[in-house]
């Protein structure tokens, strides 16, 4: 197979060229297009101004965007958006810095705002073609992994969650071999050198115990002398599994905790802004909705319109949650789970819970404010007491509002859960999201939302 990996070098320089390209190209196009007073002379200084207010952006934004192969569409987005905001500051720094006269607003305006428009997409774009290419067993990464413990495990299961990332694993180095090891084991430590030398590496990724002094000052040399990226990946208690930040105590490095962005007040209120206009537009509407609904509940079997059922929510205080009723009226649903072809269903419930509308009253605790448009599924108070005591970090998934959609639901985490996994698989993604939130990961959720609705979801039920 032939490889393009030799070209990777000329990855960024052409995302840097292209962004040039947009900036002039689209800077001249509404220079000559949109009436203005200015002269010619007038606006070749602006465009210099312009491709010198960029400059700061491949620094700061475009190398690291593609460094990281693991990031998602949204976070592209917005480092994009940032991208923009910070040429549109320094491009007016500069018009006020030179005080350039006259300066065409609204042509200023109309060039930023189309900017706004195409750099973002240009970036996924672009990301989306690497993506391609690395599926295609193009621009992959060789790398070799120390270790062969839980930490190597989750590490390799990462990396090898989506062939997008571009991760090769060429082999696994250790003191010994697990009985019920599986990966490629090449050897012990001091077989490393010899095959870096005739196979090649571009990442090592070591997963042992740092206290093992000799083992890593081998390879951290065996990786400095070959030119090879070299990673230590900390060996963390399973009951801390999250995202860490590197600080110090004087030359000791510490890990601490990484706050939610959700956590920073602005960000409260832009999610708390949202939930507020996006339900209460809805619940405008919801009569519509309602009527034919109420209707169909009524006459499929006899009991209220509404299921009130009481659910954990923020810090873990009790709710009443709202759902259409799908169910005839029983005894056990405060305790059993809906289940395929539970027989407490009736026909409209059935479909109902398939396009998901039995949500939709929901609406109105969100804009009550027990629950938010997005964010961890509310469960009812019997998993809460079970699962707390079964599934570590359970209760960190209450530290935001829970959500009439989540990451966990549109990710393949939808509905019963039968085996203890899909549970845990449930908390990882909710604990993920909260960790990693952005308004405009809320938008991609509820985005997959909507066409997983129009799909149908063959776990709803």
């Amino acid at each position: 197979m032939t490889r393009i990996s030799r070209y990777g070098k000329f990855i960024v320089p052409s995302l840097i060229i292209a962004d040039f390209l947009i900036i002039n190209i689209l800077f001249m196009m509404i220079m000559r297009y949109y009436p203005g007073e200015q002269t010619n002379l007038t606006t070749r200084v602006m465009l210099l101004c312009v491709n010198v207010a960029y400059l700061p952006v491949p620094v700061f934004f475009t190398r690291h965007v593609l460094a990281n192969r693991s990031i998602h569409t949204d976070r592209i987005i917005a480092k994009a958006l940032t991208a923009v905001v910070l040429t549109a500051c320094s491009f007016s720094a500069i018009l006020l810095y030179l005080n350039i006269q006259p300066v065409p607003i609204h042509q200023i305006f109309s060039f930023f705002i189309s900017y706004l428009v195409l750099l973002p997409i240009s970036w996924v774009v672009f990301r989306e073609i690497m993506k391609y290419f690395r599926r295609k067993g193009y621009n992959y990464l060789k790398v070799i992994i120390i270790g062969t413990g839980s930490t190597a495990a989750k590490l390799v299961s990462n990396m090898e969650e989506n062939t997008a990332y571009g991760y090769r694993i060429t082999g696994f180095f250790a003191p010994y071999k697990p009985a019920d090891f599986t990966g490629n084991y090449r050897g012990n430590i001091d077989a490393l050198e010899d095959f870096v030398r005739e196979n090649g590496a571009d990442e090592i990724y070591y997963t042992l115990s740092g206290e093992d002094r000799e083992s890593l000052a081998k390879v951290l040399k065996i990786s400095e002398d070959n030119m090879i990226r070299f990673y230590y990946v900390p060996q963390i208690n399973r009951y801390f599994n999250r995202i860490f930040d590197l600080t110090s105590v004087g030359t000791t490095p510490v890990l601490a905790t990484h706050p939610s962005p959700v956590s920073k007040w602005y960000n409260r209120m832009l999610k708390r802004g949202f939930d507020i206009a996006f339900s209460g537009a809805f619940l405008i509407f919801f009569p519509i909705i309602y009527i034919p609904v109420a209707i169909a509940v009524k006459l499929s079997s006899p009991g209220p319109v509404f299921f009130k059922q009481k659910r954990t929510g923020y810090f873990g205080k009790e709710f009443v949650c709202y759902k259409f009723r799908t169910m005839k009226v029983n005894k056990q649903s405060d305790t059993l789970q809906a289940t395929k072809n539970d027989p407490r269903k009736t026909r409209v419930g059935e479909f109902l819970r398939k396009t998901n509308i039995d949500e939709l009253p929901q609406f109105i605790n969100v804009f009550k404010g027990d629950m938010s448009v997005v964010g961890p599924r509310p469960h009812m108070l019997k998993h809460t007491e079970k699962y707390t005591e079964l599934i570590d970090q359970y209760m960190v998934r209450h530290i935001v509002l829970p959500g009439i959609t989540g990451w966990a639901q549109v990710t393949g985490f939808r509905g019963e859960t039968k085996e203890l996994w899909q549970m845990q698989g449930r908390v990882e993604r909710d604990v993920w999201y909260i960790e990693h939130w952005t308004f405009l990961l809320d938008l991609k959720i509820i985005v997959k939302t909507v066409v997983n609705a129009i799909k149908g979801e063959k776990n709803a039920f």
